[in-house]
């Protein structure tokens, strides 16, 4: 039987999206680590052990709350795109749009430098220490969960395209079954170059060197100067405050403020009211993601090439005029077009008896990124750049050395300013309905941490997943503001344990809703740590949808 309570901890807590990541971030707090130390450790294993979800070759963003300054710092270790990634590279192969997978979806992969960057700067152990238990795993071999097994087994087509990732997982042409052992030689070598050489081996040493060589020989563009020129950026996190809890988020490239915009309209509202889970409920939740995504879409990207709005889309004023908008006895079937993806990430938390806490998302994008590994690297990089648009438009116009928008985002929260939770969650698109959801939960309707992440869940997206901008015409005969007006409806797929009629009556509210199983891979993988205000206990928690767990000391 599944439990619905947290497990506890005094002295530090880890919680992962597979077991075997979160022993490797406590193995490194039992050693005297501290969270930022751990939570590297629990990243680099879930490299190993969940290669689907994130990777070396990935990006990652990071919250890490230092009890020393007692400041909240954010890093953006996302990739931008290669200097001859440009429109008018497309164009002139009569591409009109950037494939999905393959060599010309990969961006600079950011997640290394992340990690040596926030190492650098917070970190008390030696590297080797850091990534000695992913080398463990890649060396020795972990079992292949059933999750795992199944994500190859969808994925088959895109990996069996390279050969330098069907040898490693597909040994022999044959899918890893539930309980066989999946051994990455090339990866833990890879590992122990890093441990030993750092960042620059990655970015302009050797191994940078052999991805870039293979990319370009699969007919890619990133080259060793896209590798070089690539640098991590301190950034200043989002934060609105709901209900007495100043909630942070991470701000454009990341999609980290439509929740906070949510978090804005929904606290004018006495949710408490309407009842946990309820179709009113509910519906006021569905009407506030579809007019914070609508300013998503429109606004959210590189704030380097685009001016992003926050301070008007944050402001308590502008949540009221959005709020005025929704008719709490009726849906509104449209909403301006988006991008509805299901994503292939990582999210991990960590805290420590020193004080210092870390939310961390680390993503390939889709499942198995480009589906390819650089060589003999055993590092599968990210198709981030299939985000961009090639319409000049756009917000994510496709511009070499830019972030395109990303559906990452790590949240924490604060009460009378120090750490109260660190949440995340996959899912892609989903993931700032996932932190709403969770957030109200706790703090609308006292749910414990775990309760809270175990509650059926919800995902709202358009009917076609795809891109505002898949199949758009560059030539320009539709305005931009005409394509982002595009009445596309919207969709709420609900696990099966919502109360027989709650879908009903969101139909008869005018909600379009599919009801799917119990526990839902596209709901999102959350993990969450809850810092008790009075007992000052570690509280955490894993989703049951994914090989999660808990663990604190």
């Amino acid at each position: 039987m599944l439990s619905e309570q947290p497990v506890l901890g005094t002295r530090g807590m880890v919680a992962c999206a597979h077991y075997l990541a979160t022993q490797a971030g406590l193995s490194i707090l039992t050693q005297g680590g501290n969270a930022v130390d751990a939570a590297i450790a629990a990243n680099a294993a879930m490299t190993v052990v969940y290669p689907s979800t994130c990777s070396a070759g990935g990006d990652i963003f990071m919250l890490i709350w230092e009890a020393k300054s007692q400041r909240l710092h954010a890093l953006n270790g996302s990739g931008r795109a290669p200097s001859r990634m440009t429109p008018e590279y497309f164009m002139s192969r009569d591409m009109k749009e950037i494939p999905e997978r393959g060599p010309l979806s990969v961006n600079v992969p950011g997640a290394v430098d992340g990690w040596f960057e926030a190492l650098g700067r917070f970190g008390t152990l030696s590297a080797e220490t850091v990534f000695a238990p992913a080398i463990a795993y890649a060396e020795e071999g972990m079992p292949v969960s059933p999750k795992l097994s199944g994500w190859l087994r969808r994925a088959e087509p895109v990996l069996k395209a390279w050969e330098s990732t069907a040898s490693v997982f597909f040994p022999g042409g044959r899918l890893l079954q539930p309980g066989t052992i999946l051994r990455q030689p090339d990866l833990a070598r890879t590992y122990r170059t890093l441990a030993k050489e750092g960042r620059d081996a990655f970015y302009r040493g050797p191994l940078g060197r052999t991805i870039t060589e293979y990319i370009q020989s699969c007919g890619g563009v990133l080259s060793m100067e896209d590798m070089q020129q690539h640098r991590s950026d301190w950034v200043e996190p989002l934060t609105t405050n709901y209900r007495g809890y100043d909630i942070y988020e991470f701000p454009p490239n990341s999609q980290g403020i439509a929740a906070l915009e949510m978090l804005n309209i929904l606290e004018g509202y006495d949710l408490r009211s309407l009842g946990h889970q309820t179709a009113e409920y509910l519906h006021l939740m569905l009407e506030a993601k579809k007019l914070a995504f609508a300013d998503r879409d429109r606004y959210v990207s590189d704030p380097a090439f685009v001016d992003v709005p926050v301070e008007h889309l944050l402001s308590k004023t502008y949540a009221a005029e959005q709020r005025a908008r929704i008719n709490p006895r009726k849906a509104t079937p449209y909403f301006a077009a988006g991008l509805e993806k299901d994503g292939d990430t990582m999210y991990l938390c960590v805290a420590d008896n020193k004080g210092n806490v870390v939310s961390l998302i680390q993503s390939l994008y889709n499942g198995f990124g480009s589906g390819i590994i650089g060589g003999n690297t055993g590092v599968l990089l990210q198709n981030r750049g299939s985000y961009f648009s090639l319409d000049p438009r756009h917000v994510n116009y496709l511009q070499p050395g830019k972030r395109t928008m990303h559906t990452l985002t790590p949240a924490m929260v604060l009460k009378n300013g120090t750490p109260y939770l660190a949440l995340g969650s996959m899912g892609g698109d989903a993931q700032p309905q996932i932190h709403v959801q969770v957030l109200s939960a706790i703090i609308d309707f006292g749910l414990n941490v775990q309760q809270a992440i175990s509650a059926p869940r919800w995902r709202s997206g358009p009917v076609r997943a795809a891109s505002p901008h898949k199949g758009q015409e560059v030539s320009g005969q539709r305005s931009l503001d005409e394509h982002l007006e595009r009445k596309i409806a919207e969709v709420v797929s609900m696990e099966r344990r919502f109360l027989s009629g709650v879908p009903l009556e969101l139909d008869l509210l005018g909600h379009q809703t599919i009801v799917e199983g119990l526990w839902e891979d596209r709901m999102g993988h959350a993990q969450a740590i809850l810092i008790n205000p009075n007992t000052h206990i570690f509280e955490g928690a894993a989703d049951p949808r994914c090989d999660g767990l808990a663990l604190g000391w």
